[in-house]
């Protein structure tokens, strides 16, 4: 038997396989992230926890941002299950990454709302943590635009890709469903007994 023919038998070891590596680094960037908005809520709550901040009453668009991620998710999912199984995903991909547009727009309806309902960046530690919160998380959701635009750009919708993108989505789906529970469920009231402070 040649060598060629040895090697084309020859099972990869699991390292070895194609997108080991970036399977290995897309978690390593989301236990990151996963620290980063933490980090983030922690200091939401302790700042909240202060006299000078009060309750903001959220806008009702962010149920609709969640619904788009939600859709997104279950899109990209749907093409992951397509792409391993030798079918098309291109359509499923193209329809996930739609609706993480659409997200990203509703956000930006979601802070005209807060704008108009005079919730500015400043004054307010809950407007403000808001802002940084939301802001933070759509520039997750831009970085998974740009990733899901490299893999729909190549001419071979691989499984591997087309998996880790899905994986990716329902990383900032499970991010922004905690984020928008700290947002609706913490109040001053609650971070100050949360913090000690009353």
């Amino acid at each position: 038997m040649s060598a060629s023919a040895l090697l084309a038998t020859t099972p990869l070891h699991p390292r070895q396989q194609p997108g080991a590596a970036a399977s290995v680094a897309l978690w390593v960037f989301m236990g990151v992230a996963t620290a980063l908005f933490s980090l983030f809520a922690v200091a939401y709550v302790m700042r909240l926890s202060a006299n000078d901040a009060t309750a903001i009453a959220l806008p009702w668009q962010l149920w609709l941002s969640t619904a788009w991620l939600v859709a997104g998710s279950v899109l990209l999912q749907q093409a992951a299950w397509r792409a391993h199984r030798g079918l098309t995903s291109r359509a499923a991909m193209l329809a996930g990454g739609a609706c993480a547009l659409a997200f990203v727009a509703n956000q930006a309806w979601a802070w005209q709302a807060l704008l108009g309902a005079r919730v500015s960046f400043i004054g307010n530690p809950a407007g403000s943590f808001f802002y940084v919160l939301t802001a933070l998380h759509a520039l997750h959701v831009a970085g998974g635009l740009v990733a899901w635009a490299w893999v729909q750009r190549s001419s071979d919708l691989a499984a591997w890709r087309v998996t880790l993108c899905a994986r990716y989505w329902h990383f900032l789906l499970l991010v922004w469903v905690a984020l928008f529970i700290v947002l609706s469920v913490i109040d001053p009231e609650l971070a100050a007994r949360i913090c000690g402070s009353r």
